[in-house]
């Protein structure tokens, strides 16, 4: 069944296209991955599902209700996990999940036992009458994600939720975002972590400059990448590597150069590499690490743009 459908959807500021016909579904209790780098429109989209935009043309409908003509009752259906913290650092966890209760309606013990269950899910029982200004920050994104949760949404919206924490904090929060789609929670995960999306998310779309690339699931994906490896060389030189030479070798299909690093897609890494080497040593850059890796979302947002995901 789907809960989210979203049909030619388009923004504009000013003279700038941000989000460009953007059209997909969501299917009830499914993970959904929208990946893209930044400026490519993810915050924009979910900022008009959310209703905090109005679209310039397009139609959004969340379980049936279409934003537009039946806005409360679809916005109901929400939950937003910004990607900063919407909490109030003086007040207790207890506080803040009380305030964003309140403002969704849920009163008395109904809103006793919601921050009861949003705590536990979080692990955050034993801190829930501490300041927020005395928690961690991973503490705080896992007290973000209970007031994303607590009026119990049919549809969560998680907007870069593991950005700046800890490798725990990190974990803890993607098994609480399975427990919440064992539960039958329907989840759009933004993120720019390639490994994130493809752990968690059943489906996954791509965008950039405003448009979407290509959407499916992780496998569909994966034999759309094809066979090309990627090709990762690092480097401390403070000399630029010559990329027109790069991308003119033998077995380049595609070449990216990011901060201290070249991503090069390639059918044959063996055959590359000794070419490659021997350009960078010529051109005084100083490698200080190689990787290769099977095709993956990375490898595939490559392939499609020209660039790097974090480009």
């Amino acid at each position: 069944m789907t809960l989210l459908q979203i049909t030619n959807l388009s923004k504009s500021f000013k003279s700038r296209t941000v989000v460009d016909n953007v059209s997909f579904s969501i299917n009830d209790g499914e993970i959904f991955g929208l990946l893209g780098p930044n400026g490519a429109g993810k915050s924009t989209t979910l900022s008009m599902v959310c209703g905090l935009l109005k679209a310039d043309s397009g139609n959004i409908s969340i379980g049936g209700y279409d934003l537009k003509t039946d806005s409360f009752k679809a916005k109901e259906l929400i939950g937003i996990v910004p990607q900063e913290t919407a909490l109030y650092p003086e007040l207790s966890a207890v506080a803040n999940l009380k305030f964003w209760g309140s403002i969704n309606g849920i009163e008395g013990r109904s809103l006793d036992y919601a921050i009861n269950n949003a705590l536990t899910l979080v692990d955050l029982k034993d801190r829930a009458l501490d300041r927020i200004g005395k928690y961690s920050g991973g503490m705080k994104r896992r007290l973000n994600i209970a007031a994303g949760l607590i009026h119990n949404p049919k549809l969560l919206i998680m907007d870069e939720p593991t950005v700046g924490v800890d490798p725990q904090s990190r974990n803890h929060i993607l098994d609480t975002i399975r427990t919440l789609k064992d539960q039958g929670t329907t989840i759009i995960y933004t993120s720019h972590y390639v490994e994130e999306v493809e752990q968690l998310c059943d489906r996954v779309a791509i965008m950039d400059h405003g448009k979407l690339l290509t959407i499916g699931t992780l496998a569909e994906l994966q034999h759309e990448a094809g066979e090309l490896h990627e090709v990762t060389v690092a480097f401390s030189s403070l000399e630029t590597p010559p990329m027109k030479q790069i991308q003119g070798l033998t077995g380049v299909k595609q070449a990216a150069l990011l901060e201290n690093s070249i991503k090069i897609l390639t059918p044959n890494a063996e055959q590359l590499l000794p070419l490659l080497f021997e350009m960078l040593v010529s051109n005084r850059i100083s490698i200080t690490e190689i990787k290769i890796k099977k095709p993956n979302l990375e490898s595939l947002f490559l392939k499609l743009t020209g660039r790097a995901l974090r480009d």
